[in-house]
């Protein structure tokens, strides 16, 4: 049985890694990081068109490579469901296969984040002024694959409070009959705030 899977997504700026780090520390997880930011650092160029699969290509090598040493949960900082949005938005069509990918890698929960925090400029964003019509897109595209979405938004330990939430409702929630004891034990844990105070 593969590890739950938790991907935080949305459009630039909405505090993705952060929270991503956090929730990877709260339940003790690996946490993936977004593949692109770091293809594009080392590239030091424009990205364009034929970046798109050796981008997805590293993505999934990435989650599989964390899936693999742990048995319980994984939280993604974002997924082929960002590649599949940008590369449309950006190229106006994405290959098929990554299309196919991003459904059959479909993750447990979702985490949306609404654009509500400040804008912070780097090199690598470029829509400060559209990221409610880029929410939109993946609000779209989510909902077209079917998957479970928590929208998160507010700021500081409220945005990672909700986040918290929200994965400990779905650990709940997705607890099948006959559920390996190493998932039962993290939820266990996560919920028994007795027993989170005294690791902390």
């Amino acid at each position: 049985m593969r590890p739950l899977r938790v991907v935080v997504t949305g459009s630039e700026c909405t505090g993705k890694t952060t929270l991503s780090r956090a929730l990877a520390a709260r339940f003790e997880a690996p946490c993936v990081p977004e593949f692109c930011r770091g293809y594009q650092d080392a590239r030091g160029l424009p990205l364009t068109a034929d970046d798109v699969e050796p981008i997805a290509r590293g993505q999934i090598a990435e989650a599989e490579t964390a899936e693999a040493l742990s048995p319980r949960l994984v939280i993604l900082d974002t997924d082929l469901v960002s590649t599949v949005v940008y590369s449309r938005h950006y190229y106006g069509t994405c290959p098929a296969w990554i299309e196919d990918a991003a459904r059959a890698r479909r993750a447990d929960l979702y985490l949306l984040c609404v654009p509500d925090l400040p804008w912070e400029a780097d090199n690598q964003r470029d829509r400060g002024d559209r990221r409610e019509d880029m929410h939109r897109l993946f609000v779209e595209a989510l909902a077209g694959l079917g998957v479970l979405v928590e929208t998160v938004g507010g700021r500081g330990s409220s945005r990672e409070s909700a986040a918290v939430a929200a994965v400990i409702r779905t650990l709940r929630a997705r607890l099948p009959e006959g559920t390996s004891p190493a998932i039962a034990d993290i939820v266990r844990s996560s919920l028994n705030p007795d027993r989170r105070a005294g690791q902390e």
